[in-house]
């Protein structure tokens, strides 16, 4: 340990009386809490954090809590809950007869039944089960099947099936992971992904139904249901009590957001000491199990670790929905929230966008919504500040009290809780204090902090890939996340760190001057609403800075009273837009007076971000790096001379 400065924990909140009946008393400083701040602090642990400085000039942080003892592996959830709470609904799924439901003993059933399958057919660590197939009941079962008996599941992001023309990540993470077997249904849906990777692996096809057609004639194919047929209890009990917490239960595959996807090792541990982390900062989730709607994917952290794994975990419900943070396929989420009222709501930024739209426009869906609702929660990226406003807004007309608005940070490699935001923050974009058995390393990097993270619930390393393992890691152990973090308020810790940006987008104009590009990327999102859904700062050895901007289509559409049928180029270029635009680069110039905090001009793109080149993931957020490289050309457009006639400058 080095030399250290200051050695000091604050607390957020006043000394309090939790739901079981424990004192907790804060060690140093205290702030008041208003009325609202005590509803959160009625569902949230205490804030508390332990912030030491160092000679070197780095930054540990750490929750003065232990953590507490957690489950050997995933699949003690399931069996307890199964004995407790054995006709209790876990999943749901709608079909076109409406929710099919699956309770935790039926679960658990059919769980040994695939568990025996699996092993009779010799899957196993070095053999693990890809599944390909978006979120769904049999997604799930097998998913819980495999990790219950020692076997990794791969769950791969549907786009790469689905959206891409060459199955070039696919076929990279075949070849790479060597599969046992392959989930992917419906078959039809994947026939053409799973003709084209034929020659990349010798797994066995699981089908949820056995369509026609020639993808799948030279592979052994099963149905789902016949994987059903047969349970060899003992079987399966041995294989059970031999998995450790040391166990591999997941490789899940990277976005690629900073780089090519690789396969990132989720212990047993890493899954369980997450969960008991997420407990101990929201005790409220022991007094009532979990609702939730929700649509966030398994393929990644968010949606298969933090999610899912918190609805098992605390024997709750989980509402699979079909829908997508998506023009016209978000209406399954409506339809859904019209059905069910979520205890908790997790999403994405852009989802939020569509949310809030429909939020105002829809009494009877704003009371359904909020009926029952404890926590609204973000991640994956920083909510613009005006859908925190409306979220705000629309929670107290409706219920009458703000609704806490609460967000976390953590990535693949962290299972994913780092940190978590457990009290009500003043402003979006708060990512909170570490969670216990969790250790910060803020280290200067420039003007910026580079938050690293060391504790139980981080990965070994990557999958077959012991020199990126060597690489992720500084000499302490702790690992290098590239995330850049700031104090709310460097005076007053216990109000939490902000997520600021990541270290590889940042770049230097000309001048010298650093542009903040994840800080410059939310302003101008602000400032150019409701026309940008998403906004790429270029600018990189130039005099100013310029944007790309990824229109709202349906935005655009309403200003340039264009209907569903007109070509987006006309809809980019219609005259109504650009000033639409021109007037939002105003507003930015006008708050921010620098060159580097400000856009001198845009230009409107009527092609959508391609996931096949990595612009953009399946939660919705977009490659910078990615998009500047692909779209080259268009940068170009921004700084020629004389300017292009379709940049759009910014209104004086």
């Amino acid at each position: 340990m080095k030399a250290c400065r200051v050695n000091a924990i604050y607390c957020l909140t006043r000394a309090m009386t939790s739901s079981r009946g424990e004192t907790t008393l804060p060690a140093s400083r205290t702030t008041g809490a208003d009325a609202e701040s005590s509803a959160a602090a009625s569902l949230f642990a205490p804030a508390r954090v332990e912030v030491a400085t160092h000679d070197d000039g780095t930054v540990r942080v750490r929750s003065p809590e232990p953590l507490r003892e957690f489950s050997r592996c995933v699949g003690e959830w399931l069996e307890h809950w199964a004995a407790l709470a054995p006709d209790a609904t876990w999943l749901a799924q709608r079909d076109d007869t409406g929710w099919r439901r699956i309770t935790y003993a039926q679960a658990r059933q059919q769980v040994l039944a695939l568990a025996t399958w699996m092993l009779r057919n010799g899957l196993g660590p070095g053999r693990p089960l890809v599944l390909l197939s978006d979120n769904s009941i049999e997604h799930a079962l097998l998913t819980i099947a495999a990790m219950h008996v020692g076997i990794p599941a791969v769950p791969v992001s549907p786009a790469y099936s689905l959206m891409s023309k060459d199955f070039g990540k696919l076929k990279t993470i075949l070849r790479s992971v060597g599969p046992g077997a392959i989930h992917a249904a419906p078959s039809l849906r994947y026939a053409m992904a799973l003709a084209a990777v034929q020659e990349c692996h010798q797994a066995i096809l699981i089908l949820d139904d056995l369509g026609p057609g020639p993808a799948v004639a030279t592979q052994e194919v099963r149905e789902f249901g016949d994987l059903l047929r047969d349970t060899d209890t003992g079987l399966v009990e041995q294989a059970f009590r031999a998995v450790a917490p040391d166990t591999v239960a997941k490789v899940l595959f990277t976005s690629g957001s900073t780089g090519l996807p690789k396969g990132v090792l989720n212990t047993q541990r890493m899954l369980c000491a997450s969960q008991q982390a997420k407990l101990q900062v929201w005790p409220f989730l022991a007094d009532a199990p979990p609702v939730i709607v929700d649509w966030l994917p398994w393929n990644h952290t968010f949606g298969g670790n933090h999610n899912f794994n918190m609805v098992l975990r605390n024997g709750g419900t989980l509402y699979i929905d079909g829908g997508k943070a998506a023009p016209g396929l978000f209406d399954k989420t409506l339809e859904n929230l019209r059905d069910i009222s979520p205890t908790i709501y997790f999403n994405v930024p852009r989802g939020y966008d569509f949310l809030v739209s429909a939020l105002q426009a829809d009494a009877a869906l704003r009371a359904r919504f909020f009926a029952r609702l404890q926590v609204i929660f973000y991640a994956a990226a920083a909510l613009p500040q005006h859908l925190w406003d409306a979220l705000d807004r629309l929670s107290r007309d409706t219920t009458g009290r703000a609704i806490p608005m609460v967000a976390a940070w953590g990535c693949t490699e962290t299972a994913p809780l780092a940190t978590d935001c457990h009290f009500q923050a003043s402003r979006s974009g708060v990512i909170g204090l570490p969670v216990p058995g969790t250790e910060l390393k803020l280290v200067p990097a420039g003007d910026k902090l580079e938050i690293r993270v060391r504790g139980i619930n981080v990965t070994p390393g990557y999958w077959q890939a012991p020199s990126l393992t060597q690489d992720a890691f500084d000499e302490e152990g702790f690992y290098r996340t590239g995330d850049a973090v700031r104090w709310l308020d460097a005076d007053r810790p216990e109000a939490g760190l902000v997520f600021d940006g990541r270290l590889a987008e940042d770049f230097k104009l000309t001048s010298g001057t650093w542009v903040n590009v994840g800080s410059l990327r939310l302003r101008a999102l602000e400032a150019l609403a409701p026309v940008a859904q998403d906004v790429v700062v270029c600018g990189h050895d130039a005099d100013d800075v310029r944007l790309l901007v990824f229109p709202n289509v349906a935005a655009c559409r309403r200003i340039a009273r264009l209907d569903e049928q007109a070509p987006l180029l006309a809809v980019v270029t219609a005259p109504g837009v650009r000033q639409a635009v021109a007037a939002g680069l105003g507003r930015l110039k006008q708050s921010e007076t620098g060159s580097s905090t400000s856009a001198a001009c845009a230009l409107l793109m009527p092609e959508p971000p391609s996931i096949d080149a990595g612009e953009i993931t399946d939660k919705g957020y977009i490659n910078q790096r990615a998009v500047l490289t692909r779209r080259a050309e268009l940068v170009a457009r921004l700084y020629q001379a004389p300017p292009d006639s379709a940049a759009i400058w910014a209104t004086a």
